[in-house]
């Protein structure tokens, strides 16, 4: 019974020290990142391709997202305001749901799948082809290679990518509530206008940039140290990817939740 107990509190203690030791690991993967964007020299041709890669080949999964958020929210909202006769505040609740919460989460979701899963993937594949150790063999950080652009093209793109999801998704709302239901156009738009304060556009992009630190960490993390897991080859970068995305999701519902109960 004895050993039994030892080794139950052998177990807790080693589990507990991995995840200190984790937290470790990712704390000062993210610092050297950070640090190495103020080094020269500047990686400015590296940052405009990720910014390619982060940003503008997401534009379209980002609006077609977005528009059918929208359009769901109208027709959603239609019904449930409609019982109180208020379907005429639709834009108000479309616009408002969409601007302080649903466009930053569903933009960062969105992009983790698309880009952060490429990330994991790809840097997860130069630590099975030991390409990250012939960096470091050259004298090159692997971290300010791999990490740095990506986690500057992020902030970057982030915040743009949630306001096309934002807009797309007002119009989306638009063509379910005025186009399809009825509701007149220029009420829809003009409680739009009036319910959405500045507060509301700046806290949805300070969620955005959040996020894209929260993404691109863990994303490029996964990845970079995906030989701990003790898994190597395609199972080791299949499985790196998916903790990858899964843990982005998790941790930007977290996020939202502290951003929010801050800010509100």
């Amino acid at each position: 019974m004895a050993v039994m107990q030892i080794k139950f509190i052998d177990k807790i203690g080693e589990g507990t020290i991995n995840k200190i030791e984790s937290l470790g690991r990712i704390a000062l993967f993210f610092a050297v990142g950070i640090i190495h964007i103020f080094i020269k020299p500047f990686q400015g041709k590296k940052i405009l391709d990720q910014i390619v890669f982060i940003g503008s080949k997401s534009i379209f999964v980002i609006a077609l997202t977005g528009f059918f958020t929208g359009m769901v929210l109208g027709l959603q909202g239609y019904y449930s305001l409609v019982r109180f006769g208020s379907e005429a505040a639709l834009g108000s609740a479309v616009a408002l749901t969409l601007i302080r919460e649903l466009g930053p989460v569903l933009t960062a979701i969105m992009v983790a799948a698309r880009a952060g899963s490429a990330m994991a993937a790809e840097i997860g594949v130069m630590r099975i082809s030991e390409q990250i150790d012939a960096l470091r063999t050259m004298h090159i950080n692997p971290v300010r290679f791999l990490f740095t652009p990506r986690i500057v093209a992020s902030i970057f793109s982030f915040p743009f990518l949630t306001a096309l999801f934002n807009v797309v998704g007002i119009f989306g709302g638009y063509i379910s509530g005025s186009v399809i239901l009825g509701i007149n156009q220029n009420v829809y738009m003009g409680t739009v206008i009036e319910s959405v304060s500045i507060e509301d556009i700046t806290g949805g992009f300070y969620k955005a940039l959040a996020f894209s630190v929260v993404v691109t960490t863990i994303c490029c993390y996964r990845g970079f140290y995906m030989h701990l897991k003790g898994e190597f080859g395609a199972r080791g970068v299949s499985t790196a990817t998916t903790n990858a995305v899964v843990q982005s999701c998790i941790f930007i519902l977290i996020v939202d939740y502290a951003i929010t109960f801050f800010l509100v």
